[in-house]
């Protein structure tokens, strides 16, 4: 049978991040992808709002339909954005635990807009991070986390990984594509650490990059694959995704999710 994954998570009307980015993450890495939506984003400039928040019972009605119709392997959580969502969804994981949890602690979208509202911070940390196989925050949403002051170096993320770690996930990776030296992520599994390293691609087209590398780690973690060898994959995907990124002349442009599997040697 085929790997099932689900992720919960934003819409995000312009295709690049969100639920689109890791819908068409999982058919790029062969696995069967379902979608609880907790949010759409919309920002254009037309519309006053870009902001539309789901329902609570929407959100759980999405989440059983996937959980009792079709079975999931995997789950991947992305923009949750209020507290009373993040204690839905952490009831829903705990009544149905997933063999393989992904936590992306989405907060700032790369047009600048809030995907995680102040106060639910803390409610990530206490509710979801304990019942992760795996969190992924970047640099940034690092130091939100820990409300820590600048993460700028290996040592410093490794550091920053250790105190992650004491939430209560199996794994930390943070993300460090944010540096403009080359881009580093650093795993830690509260014992020891394993480093990825690319050359830095001079890009502003990388909406998505971070939604599209977590939810290719849920992916392989569906298809049984060990946690280094999911994040060796997901960091060739997303690289490819970004070297290869679309430019849509209007801001920021996407990472190209057919990529890796377009542009790979023969």
């Amino acid at each position: 049978m085929i790997a099932r994954v689900l992720t919960v998570a934003g819409s995000a009307a312009q295709g690049s991040a969100g639920i689109q980015a890791d819908l068409k993450t999982f058919q790029e890495r062969d696995v069967y992808g379902m979608a609880a939506i907790t949010a759409i984003v919309a920002n254009n400039p037309v519309t006053s709002k870009g902001m539309f928040t789901n329902s609570l019972e929407a959100i759980e009605a999405q989440y059983y339909t996937a959980k009792k119709n079709v079975g999931v392997d995997a789950v991947k959580t992305g923009m949750l954005f209020t507290k009373e969502i993040i204690n839905l969804v952490a009831r829903l994981l705990e009544e149905h635990p997933p063999a393989n949890l992904v936590v992306d602690p989405v907060m700032i979208g790369k047009m600048g807009s809030q995907l995680l509202k102040d106060d639910a911070i803390d409610e990530m940390r206490k509710r979801l991070f304990p019942l992760a196989t795996v969190i992924t925050p970047n640099l940034h949403e690092a130091e939100r986390i820990l409300e820590s002051g600048p993460i700028t170096d290996k040592e410093e993320m490794k550091h920053a990984a250790r105190a992650l770690h004491r939430f209560g996930s199996d794994y930390v990776i943070i993300k460090g594509g944010a540096r403009k030296e080359d881009a580093v992520d650093i795993m830690y599994d509260g014992s020891e650490f394993k480093e990825w390293k690319q050359p830095h691609i001079d890009t502003i087209h990388t909406s998505g990059a971070g939604c599209s590398f977590s939810a290719a780690i849920a992916a392989e973690l569906a298809k049984g694959a060990t946690m280094e060898q999911a994040v060796d994959t997901a960091k060739a995907y997303v690289t490819a995704a970004i070297e290869h990124a679309l430019d849509f002349g209007k801001g920021i442009g996407s990472t190209y999710h057919a990529a890796y599997r377009k542009h790979q040697p023969r």
